[in-house]
């Protein structure tokens, strides 16, 4: 089977592009700018400090244009506005214009930062992302959600702003820590449960590359059908509210995929005790989760009706909330769950 796929996420007005993905893609990037941003003059490569040096000389990256490094802090607390408006006052000290390129070099953070500064800097300009961890390839890179963080939470400011292309190098995922690319399995693991027929049971076995490029197929195939979240893209969040949220009172210190996989056993725990899934498929998304090496246990000395509240200010609800849950006729977005159940779950839990 091959180990080089290219996945399409098609959008309308012309705004399709292609997610490639394999071993050494990077070496694609000029030609995929050249093809996605013809007339471009300049290229603001963002990223943090220690890619450029695991990809060798970012100069032979995209050949031909003027292009310059912007390194941003690393950790999600560096994820803010004034990381953005940094970026936009060097952008626009250089020079940059609208019909130049920015390519995100780097994880989630990084393309995140560099999405939400391309989607406003000079009110929109193209971006490219070249995705460096698991993570990031099959999240943050793909579907346009980009963002930054406020002490009250994470992503709280950002914007619907699709790339202009995407490449996934599984090469690079050899040179990440074993927790960050098991953090990214926790994102992973979503996917199973999303669409269990594009990524069943066994696909652990798969070569990475194919476990990659079918995760991007069932986002592209959701993003393409409700772009900007106003249905069932909210099925990609999955796992995500009480994740967000654990993420937010930790302050960082668990990782994204770590806080998404206790989200996912939250939220089948939740479905269970409303009578959507059975206990057999709760113990099912619970192996799921530890055949990944991850917890399914919320951390130790945290309070539950802290995260309660923080899961209520993650999706602006007062008195009920709307969850991403499994059921009978697959996952998707279940409305008027009030705090009381969510906080007798979350003490069942541990």
């Amino acid at each position: 089977m091959t180990s080089e796929f290219a996945v399409s996420v098609p959008l309308d007005g012309g705004r399709s592009y292609e997610v490639l993905v394999g071993r050494g893609a990077r070496s694609k990037l000029a030609a995929l700018i050249a093809a996605a941003v013809p007339g471009a003059k300049r290229c603001a490569i963002v990223t943090e400090a220690g890619i450029g040096t695991a990809l060798g000389d970012l100069a032979t990256l995209s050949s031909g244009i003027d292009q310059r490094t912007f390194t941003i802090p690393g950790g999600e607390a560096e994820k803010t506005l004034e990381t953005v408006g940094s970026l936009c006052s060097q952008w626009s000290q250089w020079g940059l214009t609208r019909s130049d390129v920015v390519v995100g070099l780097g994880g989630g953070i990084v393309t995140d930062v560099a999405g939400f500064t391309a989607a406003s800097y000079h009110r929109g300009m193209a971006v490219i992302h070249v995705s460096t961890t698991l993570l990031g390839m099959i999240d943050a890179a793909v579907g346009g959600k980009t963002g930054v963080n406020i002490p009250e939470g994470k992503n709280l400011i950002g914007a619907f702003w699709q790339p202009s292309g995407v490449i996934c190098d599984t090469e690079l995922l050899a040179t990440l820590p074993e927790r960050q690319f098991r953090a990214g399995l926790g994102e992973m693991a979503k996917y199973h449960v999303i669409d269990p027929v594009r990524l069943p049971v066994g696909a652990d076995s798969w070569p990475i590359e194919q476990r990659v490029a079918a995760c991007v197929e069932i986002k592209a195939e959701v993003v393409a059908g409700d772009e900007r979240e106003a249905g069932r893209r909210a099925i990609l969040n999955y796992g995500h509210t009480l994740g967000h949220a654990l993420e937010t009172a930790t302050e960082y210190s668990l990782r994204h995929g770590e806080a998404i996989a206790i989200g996912m056993v939250f939220a089948a725990e939740l479905a269970e005790s409303m009578g959507r899934i059975s206990s057999e498929e709760v113990a099912r998304q619970r192996a799921l989760v530890a055949s990944y090496g991850l917890s399914d246990r919320v951390p130790a000395g945290l309070d539950p009706a802290h995260l309660v509240a923080l899961m209520a200010r993650d999706k602006k609800a007062t008195n009920a909330m709307t969850f991403v849950l499994d059921g009978p006729a697959g996952v998707e977005t279940v409305t008027g769950i009030e705090h009381g159940l969510l906080l007798t779950v979350l003490e069942r839990m541990n």
